[in-house]
C-alpha cells in the first residue's frame, strides 16, 4: 500500500519524528534512519529537508524483513511531502489506518487537499 500526503507550513523534521514514533507504537522496529538538510540555491537562509525511515517486522517464519519505508521531503516555508510504502503482509492495513488516523489528528489542518 502506498500513502502520499502534502502538508503546507509543517516542519519536515517534526513530521519525520511523528511518523517514526507512530510506526514504532504499532510494533515495528526501526531499520534505517537518515535525515539531510540542504540550503536552497541562491537563498542560503532557506532549507529543504530530506528524510528516509525504514521499519522492520517479523514474517511468519520469524525472520525480520522491511515492512515499511517512509520518505519526507520539504521545507518549513512551503510544502512538505510524505510518501509511505508498506508491505500489507508485514504491516497490515489496520496498522496503516491507525497511522493515518494519527497523522490526520496531528497534521490534518495543514494537509493540502
Amino acid at each position: 500500500m502506498q500513502i502520499r500526503k502534502t502538508y503546507r507550513e509543517v516542519n519536515p523534521e517534526l513530521l519525520y519524528a511523528e511518523i517514526r514514533d507512530s510506526i514504532l507504537k504499532q510494533g515495528a522496529s526501526l531499520g534505517e534512519e537518515k535525515m539531510e538538510t540542504y540550503a536552497l540555491p541562491g537563498d542560503t537562509s532557506s532549507f529543504i529537508t530530506r528524510g528516509t525511515l525504514t521499519f522492520r517486522a517479523q514474517d511468519a517464519a520469524g525472520e525480520e524483513k522491511e515492512c515499511l519505508r517512509t520518505h519526507v521531503v520539504g521545507s518549513v516555508k512551503t510544502e512538505t511531502k510524505v510518501m509511505l510504502d508498506s508491505d500489507d503482509k508485514l504491516f497490515p492495513p489496520e496498522k496503516v489506518s491507525a497511522l493515518q488516523a494519527d497523522l490526520d489528528f496531528i497534521f490534518g489542518s495543514y494537509e493540502v487537499k
